[in-house]
């Protein structure tokens, strides 16, 4: 099989490029797979296509670029061009761009490639039922929102032209059924980026590490996690440092710059920047804890997979997403209750100093990755190209 994957791709800084990083990974190392093409976003540096593990030739053609109302046209031809076999769109909503226009645009690709009889599936990481539009940064007006979940709506039902869209959440699965009538949509997990081998769970001598990991400023806000570790502190004696990992989201950019100059005394707070792919492991091994300081949620959680993996406690606020992958995939953590310094200052502490009980989570989240490493997440994408074709077989006139 020839696969082409249309998807933001590192060095990018655009949404899901993570993500993709680790379907390239696991996808070339299946023997259906003969070539990978991605079709990425058009962005400075080399892709980093480079893996130690071996597996089928990878070609890169960037043909898109963000905010580009002409993506839906350089997409196919580029596909036409390359004569893929399947194509699997890496989207969410926002995927083309931040105007509404291309973004919108955007998402007519996957139908337009069915119209060329590549079997086509999408893998769509949220939904618009789901999502805060005040949270998410995109309005407060309530006007603006009814005319967004209008058009969200109406996207939807372009996106489920799509030969086979794939959702990551089970609520995702039973909306798209329900309410859209769709008899195309598939519940594929998200799956665990990486499986290291089980950590030790003792943590090295020094301050506990408390860390946040994403794209801030949305309904993401690490403020109040400042503010709970300041309470922790002061009830006791454990030394803490805290670690925030990552970036502004591209919606609110120097967020976390006045962050930084707000909380200037506040002692032993690290801003790490953009976290290269190599130092994922060594920012979540040192921690002793990650903490998800949402106010909202807009999809399955790359992090908790990754917490997990690694063998990680997490605090997390029980709403949304976050709470039905807990009841999906068997995921545990210290709930808070949203926007709540004391609650969230009170679940940290408990992890801080139970170290039993923190151990106890860490080893029940490291088990829910590793049952779904993403050489079994590919393994369903290629089952459901493969669905596709015997359907599409069937439907072929008998000839006499």
């Amino acid at each position: 099989m020839k696969l082409a994957i249309v998807t933001a791709y590192p060095p990018s800084k655009i949404t899901l490029t993570e993500y993709a990083y680790h379907l390239v990974k696991h996808f070339r190392q299946h023997q259906e797979v003969t070539e990978l093409i991605l079709l990425t976003d058009v962005s400075a540096g080399q892709a980093d296509v480079y893996f130690k593990e071996q597996g089928c030739y990878i070609r890169v053609i960037q043909c898109w670029k963000f905010n580009n109302y002409f993506n839906v046209l350089s997409i196919a031809k580029t596909l036409k061009k390359v004569k893929a076999d399947s194509v699997l769109y890496n989207l969410q909503f926002m995927k083309f761009g931040d105007k509404k226009i291309p973004a919108a645009l955007g998402l007519f690709s996957p139908w337009i490639s069915k119209c060329m009889k590549i079997s086509t599936v999408v893998l769509l990481h949220n939904i618009m039922e789901t999502v805060d539009l005040s949270s998410a940064g995109f309005t407060n007006n309530k006007l603006k929102k009814k005319v967004y979940t209008a058009i969200g709506e109406v996207l939807t039902r372009i996106v489920l032209k799509a030969d086979v869209v794939a959702v990551t959440i089970s609520k995702y699965a039973e909306i798209l059924r329900q309410k859209y009538d769709s008899t195309n949509c598939v519940l594929i997990p998200h799956g665990t980026f990486e499986i290291p081998e089980e950590p030790s769970y003792e943590l090295s001598e020094g301050p506990l590490k408390v860390m946040t990991f994403g794209k801030f400023g949305t309904y993401k806000k690490v403020e109040i996690l400042i503010e709970a570790v300041e309470k922790v502190r002061a009830q006791t004696s454990r030394e803490i440092e805290l670690v925030i990992a990552g970036t502004d989201n591209p919606n609110t950019k120097g967020y976390l710059e006045l962050v930084q100059k707000r909380y200037t005394h506040v002692p032993d707070i690290t801003f790490t920047g953009y976290v290269q792919e190599e130092d994922v492991a060594t920012i979540f091994s040192e921690s002793a804890m990650v903490v998800f300081p949402y106010t909202s949620t807009t999809g399955s959680s790359g992090v908790l997979h990754q917490a997990g993996s690694y063998g990680k406690a997490v605090v997390m606020p029980d709403l949304g997403d976050l709470s039905i992958l807990v009841k999906d995939e068997e995921y545990r953590g210290e709930f808070f209750e949203p926007e709540n310094v004391n609650s969230l200052a009170k679940a940290i502490k408990k992890l801080v100093i139970d170290e039993s009980h923190r151990t106890t989570i860490a080893k029940a989240n490291y088990k829910a990755a590793t049952a779904l490493p993403m050489s079994v997440i590919t393994k369903m994408y290629l089952e459901t190209f493969e669905y596709i074709k015997q359907k599409e077989k069937e439907s072929l006139p008998m000839v006499a």
